[in-house]
């Protein structure tokens, strides 16, 4: 029984790596143990689970039947395992968290020192990147997410509100008169985030729900660089609060259309694969997030910015 979990797991790893060298360096083995092992799963099932070439795997329909299986069962294992070391005092184990690059960089990183302190046997892997990560298949215990969540076999807890404002530079302004409405946006050069035209959502003063079609001469999926252009006076942005309310507080970009409130659903999330039992260390990091950012955040509070954002938990540590 032994074998075959372990099987089982190295099988999981190799398809999550994407291949034998990648999953024997995650797993701590060589290569050819990774590859006798994939070999003995195959021969006592009796079936071929993936297909090898020289440049990439491919499942086959039997190894992707089993691959599912096999993600329930390990993934039953450690929901045993995490409900028998529920009653353990300290968090601990590898922990392995997703972030947005510029949200994990401004508001999360510099709360993990203190993370630290309180939890010093957890070890932290934060991976910060704006793609969307497959926590299952890649091996993350938690992501952050900010947007408005699909449905998905992903349990999720809300962190924080994610407000988000219409932008430009002063500079900007000097040369184009400022909109009055969510339509005059159309006679403007709007930074967009995916593509040239986009639709931007929002709320008026009187609740009543619509969107506007913007475009523009430039996009980037990059939060930061349309922070950047917007600051460098080439368009107006629609953007998180977290990420400019340094600059609305020094004038460097003004905010416009007060009283319309765009992107009403849009939130920050913790989300996590979605079991019986949470493990005690993703729970705790999900908890400290959460009471850190609030209902309130620190970014949408005045004078956030000339706070850091470890402030709140100094006192709790």
């Amino acid at each position: 029984m032994g074998d075959s979990l372990y099987e089982m797991s190295v099988f999981a790893k190799v398809v999550a790596s994407g291949s034998l060298s990648a999953a024997a360096r995650d797993l701590g083995v060589s290569t050819a143990v990774v590859s006798r092992r994939l070999a003995a799963l195959e021969a006592r099932l009796g079936v071929r689970l993936v297909n090898r070439t020289t440049r990439r795997l491919a499942l086959t329909d039997e190894g992707a039947s089993y691959h599912e299986a096999c993600l329930r069962i390990l993934g039953e294992i450690e929901d045993a395992d995490a409900a028998a070391a529920a009653r353990r005092v300290e968090p601990q184990g590898v922990l392995k968290a997703a972030l947005p690059a510029s949200f994990g960089h401004l508001h999360v990183a510099p709360l993990v020192p203190h993370f630290a302190v309180r939890y010093p046997k957890i070890q932290l892997v934060l991976s910060l990147s704006d793609r969307t990560v497959n926590l299952i298949e890649e091996g993350f215990d938690v992501a952050i997410r900010i947007g408005e969540l699909e449905d998905s076999s992903l349990a999720a807890r809300k962190l924080a509100p994610n407000r988000r404002v219409i932008c430009a530079s002063p500079d900007y302004l000097e040369r184009h008169a400022k909109p009055r409405t969510p339509e005059d946006l159309q006679q403007h050069n709007c930074l967009t985030s995916t593509d040239l035209h986009m639709n931007w959502e929002y709320k008026g003063p009187d609740g009543k729900r619509g969107a506007v079609r913007v475009s523009g001469h430039y996009a980037c999926d990059n939060w930061e660089v349309l922070r950047d252009w917007a600051v460098a006076g080439m368009g107006v942005a629609l953007k998180s609060t977290w990420d400019v309310r340094r600059q609305i507080e020094d004038g460097s970009l003004i905010r416009l259309l007060p009283g319309y409130d765009f992107g009403p659903d849009v939130a920050i999330y913790a989300v996590y694969p979605h079991r019986r039992y949470l493990p005690a260390k993703t729970r705790a990091f999900i908890d400290y997030l959460a009471e850190s950012f609030g209902p309130e955040p620190y970014w949408d509070q005045p004078r956030a910015m000339e706070q850091a954002p470890r402030t709140k938990r100094q006192v709790q540590v």
